[in-house]
């Protein structure tokens, strides 16, 4: 091994090493701060829907911002992997290679580009009202709108994965496909999507991840209500948007159960990635 070889092997080991101190340092301070939540409360901070913080009777539970997050978050996932779906099959195989395709391919890079803040204060001002008039949310705010903000953050994203993956299926399947009389239909679905299922769903897994972790424009939406949403169209809050809310003034073992909530989120989203690392496999 020469020179140039052995400071190469060096970087990219100091490089993962590094990336591994700091997924340490991570864990390691989440935990620290977690800890007086969890021994104060125990494993049934996580299961509790009460959230006081009136001193002398401060008690505090995850449940309220657990549900929170996760329904939004699937609610955003259903309804964009039709969107999703459809509009990676338009950009990467009907229109492929069109003037149509490059500006629509060249939107979706650029929409999955925009801040969360910008779709907030979008859905503020046009989805809010709309759900009011609607008469679905009295004050516009829930459930159902954080979900609809969500989904269409989430579109882009798992849209620009979604071509890249299709685009990589070889020509000569879908060329043999067609010598043998398959319409374009067959082709897609028993060629294209056979072939490129394992990294379309990963585009939806880390399109998932994301609206997990989405915060401002969730928080703009929500209705910040520390409660479990009882329907759809119900205010409530998630375990981004309430740390977000009171992270700032929060001290003792309101903070400690802040960081708790932090905690628990860090561990969804890696059972999540697990999972779809599992899912990937499975389809591959």
């Amino acid at each position: 091994m020469n020179n140039s070889d052995k400071i190469t092997k060096y970087f990219l080991f100091a490089g993962s090493f590094l990336i591994l101190i700091v997924a340490g340092g991570m864990v390691y301070s989440l935990v620290g701060g977690a800890i007086p939540a969890f021994h104060k409360f125990g494993w049934h901070f996580i299961t509790s829907t009460n959230w006081n913080p009136t001193e002398g009777r401060e008690s505090y539970g995850a449940m309220p911002f657990i549900a929170g997050t996760m329904i939004t978050s699937v609610l955003a996932l259903l309804i964009s992997i039709p969107m999703a779906f459809s509009t990676s099959l338009f950009v990467s195989e009907y229109f492929r290679k069109t003037p149509v395709a490059s500006v629509l391919s060249t939107l979706v890079d650029l929409l999955a580009g925009i801040p969360s803040i910008v779709y907030g204060l979008w859905g503020f001002y046009t989805l809010r009202p709309v759900i009011m008039h609607l008469g679905l949310s009295p004050q516009g705010f829930g459930v159902f709108t954080s979900g609809i903000i969500l989904a269409i953050m989430i579109i882009p994203y798992a849209t620009s994965l979604s071509n890249e993956i299709i685009v990589m299926v070889p020509n000569e399947l879908k060329e043999a496909a067609y010598s043998l009389g398959a319409t374009r239909m067959e082709v897609i679905f028993n060629v294209i999507v056979p072939n490129a299922r394992s990294g379309i769903v990963a585009s939806y897994i880390l399109a998932f991840g994301r609206a997990l972790g989405e915060t401002m424009a969730v928080t703009m939406l929500i209705g910040n209500a520390n409660k479990v949403p009882h329907s759809l169209f119900d205010t409530g809050n998630t375990m981004a948007s309430v740390i977000a809310n009171q992270f700032g003034e929060a001290d003792g073992l309101k903070l400690s159960s802040l960081i708790a909530i932090g905690l628990l989120l860090f561990v969804i989203t890696a059972l999540v990635n697990t999972a779809g690392k599992f899912i990937i496999k499975k389809l591959s």
